[in-house]
């Protein structure tokens, strides 16, 4: 009995409802459960006609105009910062390639979520430069060679021995003798006696090398949140994050959403775009239909590509001249297409206004057809 009525509501409504009926109601009031839910989703259905995108973007530009601009500060750690408010909202519609304070949240499997090795597991996340586990550098004029004394504590704290950090020394420094001995790294130059200014630039050059950790996370810091350990940092390399054995790949996440296209994909980049418009709009206290901002991260990315909300994303895609001419730099869309000869067919909302035409949403949608006698 129960499968013929599920079969009846099958291509009424979505799968994933169905699903979760079958799941939780109990078969006596099935049929009563199912025609509620069917009424219900019928009402939630935008009518045919209806200028979703203009009640969208009213719906997120209202509240957006209370957005504070502020920043948000983790405590304990000076360096970590986090765009919020109106700029992080701009950052995420206009798509853009470098964000000003990139994240991410690495999940971890058992044991270390319960918090075993949690402060080891960070540090051996953090990238590590030279400068970071050395006590000093010294110059030595008359050998030309530089000296420098590695702290060995630190050297543990990163857990890594000696012979990685020579690895790492070594690979960075081509064209150069470099030895360890005695918890000092002695490099010199394998040419003639360098000049004593080179020997001045190496040693600059000798505090930036990477020695260890993952490139680009500049800080990390271990939270505990509910009942488990994560750890936030400041930078983001999602691909490299995934490659490391006890982090838990399918809920670790970076706030660069193109940075999650590239890694995981399209899909995993509308999703990070709904969750971090949301995450600010929510922060702000503000009150916006999520299924607003499931449009506007739809537009980014119909095309299979993440595109923003400017002239050079999803603008320049739109099939309309005059549309486009609306937006910004009218001249040269409009020089453009008349050397292309486009033709503007004005079935969309922006050029109908710009013509002083019926628009064709709601009312204006269907035509009219009478027979005259």
């Amino acid at each position: 009995m129960s499968d013929e009525l599920f079969k009846e509501y099958e291509d009424k409504l979505p799968i994933s409802i169905l699903d979760e009926i079958k799941e939780k109601c109990p078969k006596s009031k099935l049929k009563k459960v199912l025609k509620v839910t069917y009424d219900e989703y019928l009402n939630s259905l935008a009518e045919p006609g209806e200028c979703v995108g203009l009640v969208g973007a009213e719906s997120i530009g209202e509240p957006g105009t209370q957005m504070t601009l502020n920043t948000f500060h983790f405590a304990g750690v000076a360096e970590m910062n986090v765009t919020m408010g109106l700029p992080r909202i701009i950052e995420i519609l206009d798509g853009r390639k470098n964000i000003k304070t990139p994240m991410m949240e690495i999940f971890l499997k058992k044991p270390y979520s319960t918090g075993k090795d949690i402060k080891k597991l960070a540090y051996k996340i953090k990238e590590t430069r030279l400068k970071e586990i050395a006590k000093e550098f010294s110059i030595d004029v008359a050998n030309s060679l530089i000296e420098v004394t590695i702290d060995s504590e630190k050297l543990t704290l990163i857990s890594i021995n000696e012979d990685d950090l020579l690895k790492a020394a070594t690979k960075a420094l081509k064209g150069f003798n470099v030895k360890l001995k005695n918890q000092v790294l002695t490099v010199k130059p394998k040419g003639k006696d360098e000049h004593l200014n080179e020997i001045y630039k190496l040693k600059e050059a000798l505090k930036e090398i990477y020695v260890s950790g993952v490139k680009s996370v500049t800080q990390v810091l271990p939270v505990k949140r509910d009942d488990e350990y994560i750890i936030i940092t400041a930078g983001s390399n999602l691909k490299e994050v995934f490659s490391l054995d006890y982090v838990d790949n399918t809920r670790t996440i970076s706030n660069d959403v193109y940075e999650v296209y590239l890694v995981l994909g399209v899909e995993a980049a509308r999703s990070a775009i709904i969750n971090e418009v949301y995450k600010v709009i929510e922060t702000q206290g503000l009150n916006v239909d999520i299924r607003h901002i499931m449009l506007v991260s739809d537009t980014m990315c119909v095309t299979g590509d993440v595109k923003g909300i400017t002239r050079y994303g999803v603008v320049s895609d739109k099939s309309s001249v005059l549309a486009r001419a609306s937006f910004e730099t009218p001249i040269k869309h409009i020089i453009n297409a008349a050397l292309l000869g486009e033709v503007d067919k004005l079935d969309s909302v922006v050029e109908n206004v710009m013509l002083n035409q019926t628009v064709p949403v709601g009312t204006g949608l269907p035509g009219l057809a009478t027979n005259i006698k």
